[in-house]
């Protein structure tokens, strides 16, 4: 539950860069998160590539792939933008359930290998994925302040704020997006990579378009535009969505399909009443002034 978390933070904190900061609604999340778990796998099955390497080059499929639906999307904006994305998505799942010589259809890829798996026993490889995931969020967050901080982040809240004006100051609109978009993807990819050697096996109908709303939830509850809160989002979802598994059953005179249905009840209900209460999420986006940009002055 605890790597759960952790990879539900890493995406939630790639998804902020893009829908926190900049404002672009991306529907396809699970899209670059598929591409980066079949990517890493299938390097690592097909041609033994070392694990760090093939969640790498997992990473950088995902973040050509977001630069490349960027450049023909950039125009597109709210609904239009969310519709297109969706449906790269789900081409993305489709494309793995068909093109069996290559991903194995709906049998999926199986005996994906994961660091020390055959050394450890099954606590102590979890343990060591942890630390690997923990690693990798609390890197992501560096970067991802770093980046909220800079001109780079100036430039993105104005595109998000009002793209018109943004555009008028002399920024190129259109490259910030694709930037954020691929940088965004990467982060999602990278997340894949590691679920596909976490679990050692990858299949399409893991890859559904209800993965994608889990992040956004995450995202919400926890504070957009807040690199923090995306990290407190993600662990919270997966709190709320696994918790369930062992309350409902304490639960008396409930049977297994009523006790499914009120777990998915009760995890939306606290989800809206947390909405209802901390419309902002928990934690806020920060209002930032001129003291927080000691260099605003020489911003490019």
């Amino acid at each position: 539950m605890a790597v759960t978390g952790g990879l539900y933070a890493l995406m939630a904190i790639g998804v902020n860069l893009t829908w926190g900061l900049a404002g672009m609604v991306n529907l396809g999340l699970i899209g670059f998160f598929a591409v980066g778990a079949y990517v890493s796998a299938l390097l690592s099955l097909r041609l033994g590539i070392p694990i760090v390497a093939a969640i790498a080059c997992g990473g950088m499929a995902a973040a050509l792939t977001g630069a490349g639906l960027a450049v023909i999307t950039a125009r597109l904006r709210g609904d239009y933008l969310a519709i297109v994305t969706l449906g790269f998505a789900e081409t993305i799942r489709i494309t793995a359930a068909n093109e069996i010589w290559l991903t194995n259809g709906s049998d999926g890829l199986s005996g994906i290998p994961g660091p020390f798996r055959a050394a450890l026993n099954p606590e102590l490889y979890n343990l060591l994925f942890l630390a690997i995931v923990v690693a990798m969020v609390a890197l992501a967050y560096a970067l991802a302040e770093r980046l909220a901080k800079s001109p780079f982040g100036r430039v993105l809240r104005a595109i998000r704020d009002d793209e018109q004006v943004a555009a008028v100051a002399g920024k190129s609109v259109i490259a910030f997006k694709i930037k954020a978009f691929a940088l965004s993807a990467g982060a999602l990819g990278i997340a894949g990579a590691l679920y596909a050697h976490f679990n050692s096996f990858i299949a399409p109908e893991i890859f559904v378009p209800l993965f994608t709303l889990y992040i956004k939830l995450a995202l919400l509850a926890g504070g957009r535009g807040n690199n923090r809160g995306a990290v407190l989002g993600g662990f919270l979802v997966v709190f709320l969505l696994e918790s369930g598994r062992f309350l409902i059953p304490l639960l008396p005179g409930l049977s297994a399909v009523q006790g499914a249905a009120l777990r998915e009840f009760l995890i939306a209900a606290l989800l809206l009443l947390l909405l209802r209460l901390r419309p902002s999420g928990l934690l806020p986006e920060p209002r930032r002034t001129l003291v927080d940009y000691p260099r605003a002055g020489v911003a490019r």
